[in-house]
């Protein structure tokens, strides 16, 4: 078993490094993600223009440099066109990374990938989107946050499973939406666990029933929403043609929509 002192060694050497990243408090979590508070937003360690995407395999850590696009990457607008500030491939990992403004389109995963401890000061189009075909596809946001989205954090327009935890979002539209008239339409389930969504914003996630979508929701807490107006969970009925789809009911249900009144915390 280890030893009070030992974790108070520990302790005290983490407290360093985060110091050295600009990050000023941390709570130990048994995954080893901290999770995401309006408090614990970092402080940018350098910064670099990105003028073309830059292509990610492997393991890419930052160190908590910020990125930010310029020329012809230099927009926060909502163009469907834009190109990202990172394109991931398939199973990459990014660590310790601040996407700043203008932010482009952000981040776009191939197929699974995971996003650890990635922070988004101002989101551009999309702050992610995940676009892998394939229905084992795993794409895992652990830690982080993400400000001033005007309309999705999180684009999921591939097949598979998106966990996001330990995540904080602060003036949004949607935390999470599965694409709701993308040409190639799949099946999506959505994990989210650990969330602080503070006001304003429309709704957490939005799931197509007509193909089966789920979302799932556990430790979530909403700050400074005393109307209740951020819906947790937005139902659609999406289709494959472009058009705009329409609203399909909100609220648990236990098979689209899955979480109780429990899950959900106000303050």
């Amino acid at each position: 078993m280890t030893s009070p002192a030992s974790l108070r060694a520990r302790r005290r050497a983490l407290t360093g490094t985060l110091a050295a990243l600009g990050l000023t408090s941390v709570m130990i979590m048994t995954d080893g993600a901290a999770p995401a508070t309006a408090a614990t937003w970092p402080t940018a360690n350098g910064s670099q223009a990105v003028t073309a995407t830059i292509s990610v395999s492997g393991t890419k850590d930052y160190g908590m440099k910020r990125l930010y696009g310029s020329g012809d990457l230099g927009t926060g607008g909502q163009s469907e066109s834009q190109d990202p500030i990172l394109d991931l491939a398939a199973g990459a990992v990014l660590k310790n990374v601040i996407i700043g403004a203008p932010a482009a389109d952000g981040i776009h995963c191939e197929g699974s990938c995971t996003l650890q401890n990635v922070w988004w000061e101002d989101v551009g189009e999309d702050a992610a989107t995940f676009r892998g075909s394939s229905s084992s596809n795993v794409y895992t946001v652990s830690g982080g946050g993400a400000k001033e989205a005007s309309d999705k954090v999180f684009q999921f327009n591939g097949a598979g499973t998106l966990n996001v935890s330990n995540f904080a979002v602060q003036n949004f539209g949607k935390l999470v939406r599965s694409c709701g008239n993308c040409k190639t339409q799949y099946k999506r389930t959505i994990n989210l666990d650990t969330i602080e969504a503070t006001y304003k914003g429309s709704a957490l996630v939005g799931i197509n029933t007509n193909y089966g979508d789920s979302a799932t929701l556990k430790k979530i807490t909403i700050v400074g929403d005393s109307g209740k107006k951020i819906v947790p969970c937005q139902k659609y009925i999406g289709n494959n043609t472009g058009a705009e789809p329409p609203k399909n009911g909100s609220g648990p249900d236990g098979t689209y929509c899955k979480y109780a009144s429990s899950d959900i915390t106000y303050k």
